[in-house]
């Protein structure tokens, strides 16, 4: 669109728009559009003032709710667009829950050195446990494979995921 206003001057509009493959009233358009006033800017400045205001630890729901609080009318989703456009993100994260406490219990020695071919079945096995939630619950699932043909050797499921499993 840039392009096509600088080149304007220089080579006629029908061979930019044709090159650009760019629609005659799409080029119009975009035009008018370019000399209209932002009819949000009074609604960036508040959102720009609350999440300054609050020292960036803000996130779009708070803004949201502060600008409803103050009288303005307007979504969520146009809040988070806004900020956005206006490169606004909230400084702070929430923490989420892991259940993972660091290292526990004994770690096996790396056998394989991620060498996972072999000639023969039987000579190298793996294993691996699978978390399942089943309605409220954890479900695991572990399977023990047979890295010559892929086989299952074995499975069983259990309902924590420990040595016993």
């Amino acid at each position: 669109m840039n392009a096509v206003l600088a080149l304007k001057a220089e080579h006629s509009l029908t061979t930019l728009l044709t090159v650009a493959s760019l629609a005659r009233s799409t080029f119009f358009y975009h035009q008018a559009r370019l000399d209209t006033a932002d009819k949000h800017a009074a609604l960036k400045a508040e959102i720009q003032r609350f999440f300054h205001h609050f020292a960036g630890r803000y996130g779009h729901r708070r803004i949201h709710d502060r600008l409803r609080r103050t009288g303005w009318v307007v979504s969520k989703k146009t809040v988070l667009k806004l900020m956005r456009a206006l490169g606004l993100r909230c400084q702070i994260r929430r923490k989420r829950y892991t259940s993972f406490k660091g290292k526990i219990g004994q770690i096996a020695a790396n056998r394989l050195e991620r060498d996972f071919t072999t000639t023969a079945p039987n000579q190298k096995w793996v294993t691996d446990v699978t978390e399942f939630r089943v309605g409220e619950r954890k479900v695991y699932l572990s399977t023990v494979m047979d890295l010559f043909d892929r086989q299952i050797i074995g499975h069983t499921t259990g309902t924590s995921p420990n040595l016993v499993l």
